[in-house]
């Protein structure tokens, strides 16, 4: 069901009706989440299928779970899950969950991901008329903030194109979303709000990031106030080496069947990072190499052969994880 004048406006930017699964001469299927995420869904069940089919007897149980949320955070889904005792009774002791596509060869892994902040900082300021040259107005206050978010957001881009051996996963990312405000134009308005997306780098100590960003409102003037609408916290980052058995076993098979893995930081948000803040390990992969990223994207698609080689991965990989 196309439920907004967005979806409408989308179904128009796209060469096939991103609701029909239309499948091209070349064998590419045009789907709204065909590469995110009903693809990885579809190949877990259809793994599992027949991996109960042919009767195979794991060590281990294997659970899926679907949550709702995870595209606005995950916060009522699987970040209260894993604090549920129904959680602690399934005893997981590993988990995998999404990755990227891959334009290459190279299969792309992530185990772990910046930390996502979200936050509005309030700029008040003195009301008046737009003929006036007010002290303490909102806009000053708004100016400042900008540059100092839009200053840090400069100095991580540079570090990012000075280090060829670094992915958007490798630096902090700082995006200006939303601004709101004012009445009417020539009222000067008695506050002014502005929103950033705010992805932490691994390396970022998070003590020192908040005191930065009180020194900034400080800096604006008297009564700039941040609300935030998620702070993540630092979570464990799972390890890719021989401590880790799960991925010594997760290794030993994508080895077995030729893939080239590429371990990276995601650049997203996925429901991974609540699992690994509970002391889980988990690896985020999807299996989809030479394929263009299109997620969230028009003409999102993935080829056939793609998808279905990926359900023969999976197929390996699962039983081979659960029988650590």
């Amino acid at each position: 069901m196309r439920q907004s004048c967005i979806d409408d406006v989308l179904v128009d930017m796209w060469t096939h009706d991103p609701f029909s699964a239309h499948k091209d001469a070349n064998g590419n299927i045009y789907a709204r989440g065909s590469q995110d995420m009903k693809c990885v869904g579809i190949q877990y069940i259809e793994a599992v299928k027949r991996l109960k089919s042919n009767n195979i007897q794991l060590k281990r149980t294997i659970h899926m779970s679907f949550m709702p949320d995870e595209e606005i955070g995950g916060t009522d889904g699987m970040k209260k899950f894993v604090r549920t005792e129904d959680f602690r009774k399934l005893n997981v002791g590993f988990a995998l969950d999404e990755g990227i596509a891959s334009p290459t060869e190279e299969f792309l892994l992530y185990n772990n991901e910046r930390s996502v902040w979200k936050m509005t900082v309030h700029c008040p300021g003195t009301p008046g008329h737009g003929s006036l040259l007010l002290n303490d107005t909102a806009g000053e206050k708004l100016r400042v903030i900008i540059d100092r978010f839009m200053d840090f957001r400069q100095k991580e881009k540079e570090k990012l194109l000075s280090n060829p051996k670094f992915t958007i996963g490798d630096v902090t990312t700082i995006n200006l979303t939303m601004l709101m405000g004012g009445v009417e134009p020539n009222v000067v308005p008695p506050e002014l709000e502005v929103t950033f997306d705010v992805r932490l780098a691994l390396d970022v100590d998070h003590n020192k990031f908040q005191t930065t960003l009180e020194t900034w409102c400080a800096e604006a003037g008297p009564g700039t106030t941040i609300t935030f609408i998620s702070q993540d916290p630092k979570v464990p980052t799972t390890a890719v080496d021989d401590t880790n058995p799960w991925w010594r076993a997760f290794k030993k098979e994508t080895d077995a069947l030729g893939l080239k893995l590429k371990p990276l930081i995601f650049p997203g948000g996925t429901d991974c990072r609540y699992i690994r803040e509970v002391g889980i390990p988990a690896l985020g992969f999807s299996p989809m190499n030479n394929t263009p990223v299109l997620l969230h994207d028009h003409d999102e698609f993935l080829n056939e052969k793609v998808f279905l080689k990926g359900i023969e991965i999976y197929q390996r990989i699962i039983p081979t994880i659960a029988n650590v």
